[in-house]
């Protein structure tokens, strides 16, 4: 249980970075809990390419229908924000 709040701070610095970029758009601009909905309609290719493409960069998400989720749990620090962010940003800018 104590730990929930550092996932929850994970999960609003997750979402104020992904909030920066260009072509995504939070469906949970103010996470409440440790998981962050998105949509990635802005970029051109649908959730489930999305995650391939962060998954080939060893950033796991899943797709949720036509949005992407991202769960912060034990097993994510800050560290590992800061590297998904950067992966995001790879692919949102097409590396």
């Amino acid at each position: 249980v104590e730990r929930l709040a550092d996932d929850h701070a994970n999960a609003r610095r997750l979402a104020a970075g992904l909030a920066e970029l260009d072509g995504i758009t939070l469906q949970t601009p103010e996470p409440e809990t440790n998981m962050i909905f998105f949509d990635v309609d802005g970029l051109e290719m649908t959730a489930d390419q999305f995650v391939a493409k962060l998954e080939a960069a060893g950033v796991l998400m899943s797709s949720a229908g036509p949005y992407v989720r991202a769960v912060t749990h034990l097993d994510v620090s800050r560290d590992d924000i800061d590297r998904a962010l950067a992966a995001i940003r790879a692919v949102v800018g097409g590396g």
